[in-house]
């Protein structure tokens, strides 16, 4: 029915979907032209359950002429905490929730995917969000899906892949947490997410990372994507203690249709990388 990596059929138009617990973003691009002809961003004010999100979903497609009249190819990305990377030398697809077993509740009614994250010799095992894609199955039929991490994990890879020395960190930030990406002389050591609710939050997780892995924060680069500013209480913080920040340079070339201001490439990264 609905498998994750799926290679689509050819079609001039592709949306990309990416759902968590704390929004919704939705982008469609004309294959043809490379331009953005709907982008959609909404932001809970709370985190909602897979239940509820599934109802905004709903009225969306009920709002969006868009998601109901055009015949798109889909690619969904599920942003969450459940998952966990594994070396492709010891997957066993066969056990696979065993490796989610100590760092996430499983239930009996729970699916378990994984997404091969091959240039990094990884494997990303995680919960996809079952009712939401059996939405999507029903109103655009077989679609790929992935984890966010697993696109970040692969693209970051290639980035790196001529990183002979030095230590990169990356964090996709989103209201309530960020995703934590360590790469050292261009391979990827650690992948972890993290909640937080306050600046203290924000930097004890990324220094006890730094600890851990035995860094030194004024040594390694620290490079931000997703829902943060430069003028912000969480920048200013790290500011404070790693010295090389910056945010991840972008460069997509898609042209948007819409007159406002188009939304910048390091704050939907995932969203639009799916989509090249």
């Amino acid at each position: 029915m609905v498998t994750p990596s799926k290679v689509a059929e050819n079609k001039n138009i592709k949306l990309s979907i990416q759902v968590s617990l704390n929004g919704l973003s939705f982008c469609g691009l004309s294959v043809p032209e490379r331009r953005i002809i709907f982008f959609k961003d909404l932001l809970f004010t709370r985190k909602l359950s897979p239940a509820q999100v599934l109802q905004e979903i709903e009225k969306l497609y009920e709002q969006e002429p868009f998601l109901r009249q055009e015949d798109p190819e889909v690619v969904v990305l599920f942003s969450n905490e459940l998952y966990n990377l594994v070396p492709q030398a010891f997957f066993n697809e066969e056990h696979a929730s065993e490796y989610l077993k100590y760092n996430t509740k499983i239930l009996e009614t729970d699916y378990v995917a994984h997404d091969e994250v091959t240039v990094a010799k990884m494997v990303n095992v995680y919960i996809p969000f079952t009712n939401i894609n059996n939405f999507f199955f029903e109103k655009h039929g077989e679609f790929e899906y992935r984890h966010c991490v697993s696109v970040l994990a692969a693209e970051f890879q290639i980035q790196n892949k001529y990183q002979t020395a030095g230590t990169r960190v990356y964090l996709n930030c989103f209201p309530g947490g960020y995703d934590l990406l360590v790469f050292q002389q261009g391979k990827l050591q650690l992948a972890n997410t993290f909640k937080c609710a306050t600046k203290e939050d924000f930097i004890y997780y990324l220094l006890f990372t730094a600890e851990q892995l035995d860094l030194d924060p004024s040594r390694f680069e620290l490079i931000l994507l997703g829902r943060i500013k430069e003028r912000s209480d969480y920048y200013e913080i790290a500011y404070n203690y790693v010295k090389e920040i910056k945010f991840l340079d972008t460069s997509f070339g898609f042209i948007f249709a819409s007159k406002e201001e188009p939304p910048k490439g390091y704050m939907h990264y995932p969203l639009f990388k799916v989509l090249e």
